[in-house]
């Protein structure tokens, strides 16, 4: 059996694909910055850490899945690949995540993202959502939504003014409103239902709520968030102190236990929080 590759600057994991340095790390997963065999623009690829090869292939299948969409704030992958305890993707690269750009704000300024800045940012994330999550595409030859699975600020990334939704191994095909499954995904932004192993139409929904918690108040709404799903547990009331009076209702129903209750698409949530800033949709819109 071979070993698994130990990726570092000069490694050649593909013809042509040469790690030149990494520009992303988390608990399962690295990315590098690359060159290409045409020696075009430098490419991201994405190392995914897997167990095996039963989750490599869900994970490659997942991916897939995805590669067949198209979407202009979906990013775009351009080939998977396998190799020893990972799976490999080449994607565009990225300037940066909405959470880079946190972490910058605070750096700089000491405050996290303005409010309107954060809007024009998360309606094209939203339209992103909302079209995975609209029961219009084929699947194993059914029609499905998509829950993406782990709607986070870093997986929110951003070219200039554009911001794409990007890692789709978590996707589920979804072919009713709900559907059970064991719990997966980054449990502080994860969905109240999904830590009692369902998954439902509006989960993406809550962890965009999550997300936008974070980037306009410097955190999320549950402190005591386990670090893994194993772990029993049940979604408190948010705490919504770090926003404006205004803007905590558009949130908690976003964040409502009840899937039914929440907003209809990810866009009204923004649409409602646009209101509340006083910031018509159309002005978000042209100053993407």
């Amino acid at each position: 059996m071979k070993s698994a590759p130990r990726l570092q600057g000069g490694y050649e994991p593909f013809p042509g694909y040469r790690l030149k340095q990494l520009v992303g790390q988390g608990g399962f997963a690295e990315v590098w910055e690359a060159t290409t065999p045409d020696d075009g623009p430098s490419v991201a690829l994405k190392f995914m850490h897997v167990t095996d090869g039963i989750n490599a292939g869900i994970e490659i299948r997942a991916i897939q899945s995805m590669q067949r969409l198209y979407h202009p704030n979906l990013l775009h992958i351009h080939q998977v690949w396998s190799l020893p305890s990972h799976v490999v993707i080449s994607m565009d690269l990225a300037d940066g995540s909405l959470q880079d750009m946190l972490f910058a704000c605070l750096d700089e300024y000491g405050t996290p993202l303005p409010a309107v800045e954060t809007c024009q940012y998360l309606v094209q994330a939203a339209e992103a959502i909302d079209f995975l999550n609209t029961h219009q595409h084929y699947h194993d030859g059914k029609r499905v939504g998509f829950q993406h699975g782990d709607i986070k600020p870093s997986n929110l990334l951003v070219f200039g003014d554009t911001v794409k939704l990007a890692d789709f191994g978590l996707a589920i095909p979804m072919t009713q409103a709900r559907s059970q499954r064991s719990p997966k995904g980054t449990t502080q932004f994860a969905a109240a239902e999904v830590f009692q192993d369902w998954v439902t139409d509006q989960s993406d929904q809550y962890s965009l709520a999550i997300s936008y918690c974070l980037l306009r108040g410097g955190r999320v709404p549950f402190i005591d968030s386990p670090r893994t799903f194993q772990t029993p547990y049940t979604r408190p009331a948010p705490d919504l102190t770090m926003l404006s009076e205004n803007e905590r209702p558009v949130i908690a129903r976003a964040l409502s236990p009840s899937p039914i209750d929440r907003w209809p698409t990810c866009r009204a949530m923004i649409e409602a929080l646009a209101e509340v800033h006083q910031a018509p949709m159309s002005e978000l819109i042209s100053a993407r």
